[in-house]
């Protein structure tokens, strides 16, 4: 594993630093993204070309847009098509296709004169682009539609569970979102629906993706949890609520924020304006309009006074004060400041 990085900020250019606050990328650029697998994407004038940690582009040619390296690989738009690059810049697999996934488990599913097939990292078919749609393959299982209904594949190109709904998503352990009528729920490896499709898509929000083992559901104006094992955890019955995180999730009660645990017991009680998600042992919250952070006990570990705030990564978070960026660390020490 490479130490982390962190992106930073100086009058309007973009850069990175290490844990220690040590500026390792000067901040040049206008636009980049977090790094994931060695690289982190970087615009220049409109195109993207990915960064190595060590501050090095890839330029041997500028893409519409690109992946994260994923086996290696990363998906690169070149004006419509796509294809796949490598790690030294090489455009391994040449852009023909009209969309294009990131490999997981040596495929990668493409989609080529409006049908969908699989390559693997030659760029050779696997299975023939003969689906109406598909997915990533997990643990050996990927989504694939046919005839207008959505089921799931073996890498040999057959159904291991027949096509029987609208739509459906890639396995997150032993479940996969499936949707019909326009709501989702949850299927588990032999096709049987553990939490059948009755929750509701809202804008803006992820849907059937589990952080900390649990994933939102939205349902009749109210949300609530269902849980990796295919239950539902919590009823839908809070106004709002956010992502589980070390064993917390958010809850919006009468316009205040609180915590519950997975059983979707109160253990912090709503009295906050607005909150985040528990990570290195802390959440963000904002209290008479300063965010600060609050420990598991739900007392301020560090002080309410900062303009914005996120998460804690990797010990550091990003905070905002008097409108510039600053890292602090656990114990509420600049680390660095724009």
């Amino acid at each position: 594993m490479h130490p982390p990085l962190f992106k930073i900020r100086q009058n309007g250019f973009f850069g990175f630093m290490d844990a220690e606050g040590r500026v390792v990328i000067e901040p040049q650029y206008l636009e980049v993204g977090d790094f994931h697998n060695g690289f982190a994407r970087v615009r220049l004038n409109d195109q993207w070309v990915p960064m190595d940690r060590l501050g090095r582009l890839l330029l041997k040619r500028m893409y519409r847009s690109i992946g994260p390296f994923e086996q290696g690989l990363a998906r690169v738009q070149v004006v419509r098509m796509w294809g796949y690059m490598d790690e030294r810049g090489n455009e391994v697999i040449p852009a023909r296709f009209d969309a294009a996934d990131d490999f997981s488990e040596n495929l990668a599913a493409v989609q080529f004169n409006g049908k969908t097939g699989y390559l693997n990292p030659e760029g050779r078919f696997v299975l023939r682009p003969e689906f109406s749609s598909g997915g990533a393959f997990r643990n050996g299982l990927a989504p694939a539609g046919k005839a207008g209904k959505c089921g799931f594949i073996g890498p040999d190109g057959q159904f291991v569970i027949e096509p029987a709904w609208d739509e459906c998503r890639p396995f997150d352990g032993s479940v996969a979102v499936i949707v019909r009528n326009g709501r989702w729920g949850l299927t588990d490896r032999e096709g049987r629906e553990r939490v059948s499709p009755q929750f509701e898509f809202v804008p803006g929000h992820a849907h059937g993706d589990f952080f900390d083992g649990m994933a939102l559901a939205f349902r009749d104006g109210k949300y609530g949890f269902v849980s990796r094992q295919g239950e539902i955890a919590v009823e839908p019955m809070f106004d709002l609520a956010g992502d589980f995180g070390e064993g917390l999730a958010l809850v919006e009660i009468n316009g205040a924020y609180g915590y519950i645990d997975r059983e979707g017991k109160l253990v912090i009680m709503p009295k906050f304006e607005d909150a985040g998600v528990f990570s290195d042992g802390l959440a963000q919250v904002r209290s008479n309009g300063r965010w600060g952070y609050i420990d598991p006990d739900g007392k301020f570990a560090i002080p309410p006074t900062f303009d914005a705030a996120t998460p804690f990564r990797n010990g550091l978070a990003r905070t905002v004060l008097n409108r510039k960026w600053q890292y602090i660390n656990r114990e509420g020490d600049v680390v660095w400041q724009e």
